[in-house]
Formats: C-alpha cells, sequence, structure tokens
C-alpha cells in the first residue's frame, strides 16, 4: 500500500509534527494496537490495516493511478485507484473514501464493499515490507480526476485489455495483482459481464 512521509505537522503554527500511526491487526483482522507508519513497513513488517479502492467508469473502465516520482515507497509505479492506510479507529470505508478525494479529486458516486485480502509483499526497491489486512471497496466515479501531483504522477482508464499491455510494460504496484485479483468478483458484479473483468 502507498506510504505518505512518516510524519505530520500537526498544525501549522506550531512547528510540531505527531508520528503517523497505523492499526495493527491479527490474522482475523481485530485490531490489536497501533504502530507507527514507517516503523510498520520495516523487515520483516507489521500486520496493519489497510485499504484498496477500485473505481469504473460508465464504460467499465478502470481508473488506474500512477504514483507520484516524489514517494519514498514505490515511487512511479501504478496501481488501483488508490489505496492507504485508516487512521487508528477510522471506518476502511471512511478511510477509502477520504483518501480518494485527497489524492484524485473525486467522490465515488458509488462505493461498496468488495471483502477483505491478508497478504505480505516485500518491495525489493525499498526494502519495505506490506503486511497487510487489506478492506477492499468498488465503485463508480463520474467526474474526471484531478490529481494531487504530489500524491499521483498520472491517470488512466483501462479496459482490461488495455491493463494486460500496460502492465507488461510499465512497472505496476508489488499489491496490485493480489488487490485486483481478490476484488474481481464484486467488479465482475458492479461492470457487468460485457466489460470483460
Amino acid at each position: 500500500m502507498p506510504i505518505t512521509p512518516a510524519t505530520a505537522t500537526n498544525s501549522p503554527s506550531s512547528g510540531t509534527a505527531e508520528p503517523i500511526l497505523l492499526e495493527l491487526v491479527d490474522e482475523d483482522g481485530e485490531t490489536i494496537g497501533t504502530a507507527e507508519k514507517l516503523a510498520a513497513h520495516q523487515p520483516p513488517g507489521r500486520l496493519h490495516r489497510a485499504f484498496s479502492v477500485f473505481l469504473f467508469d460508465e464504460r467499465g473502465r478502470l481508473l488506474l493511478q500512477q504514483r507520484a516520482l516524489g514517494k519514498y515507497h514505490s515511487p512511479g509505479v501504478w496501481s488501483n485507484t488508490c489505496c492507504g492506510h485508516p487512521y487508528p479507529g477510522e471506518a476502511p470505508f471512511a478511510a477509502a473514501a477520504r483518501r480518494t478525494f485527497e489524492e484524485l479529486g473525486v467522490s465515488p458516486s458509488l462505493l461498496a464493499e468488495a471483502g477483505t485480502v491478508r497478504y505480505n509483499h516485500p518491495d525489493p526497491e525499498s526494502g519495505l515490507v506490506e503486511q497487510e489486512y487489506n478492506h477492499l471497496f468498488v465503485g463508480m466515479v463520474q467526474s474526471p480526476p484531478q490529481p494531487d501531483p504530489d500524491e499521483v504522477a498520472s491517470t488512466a482508464f483501462v479496459t482490461p485489455a488495455e491493463l494486460a499491455d500496460r502492465h507488461a510494460e510499465a512497472p505496476f504496484s508489488a499489491w496490485f495483482m493480489t488487490v485486483l485479483d481478490a476484488a474481481r468478483p464484486a467488479v465482475r458484479e458492479l461492470t457487468g459481464p460485457s466489460a470483460g473483468w
């Protein structure tokens, strides 16, 4: 999952920074504590809550994002519409809607739960580890993305065939195929058989 800088400014006037915390979970997805974001991704990684969003247009094309080049984890790679981590105590659905707007400037016209997937993906480039209990969401988007350039370098709407071509030629996030495959039943229900997902 994408990770943003490990600290966030508490307020512009205070000049202090507070660590960004992730929610640690057990194998059943039950909360067991918190950990600072970067520390949770250091090898071997600590299992934490995450989310992944897959938004589609009216033609059944998936909205991809290319992660900004300035990110310290998986910069410049393509991935699903949006992914990230809820704040401790924040509902995954609320976090998914919040981050989709923050990163892409769009609010889904429909957003539905699509199950969960647990995985362990080391990232060979950064040396960080994604040990995640990931909540999946699928939905529709009806307005053009207006991405935050600090988060997103580029976006593209793709058909399944276009995704296959792009995936063969361009780097994608280590977790992308895992989360897409886990979300496929809900994606097919949302987009219908003609979309080809």
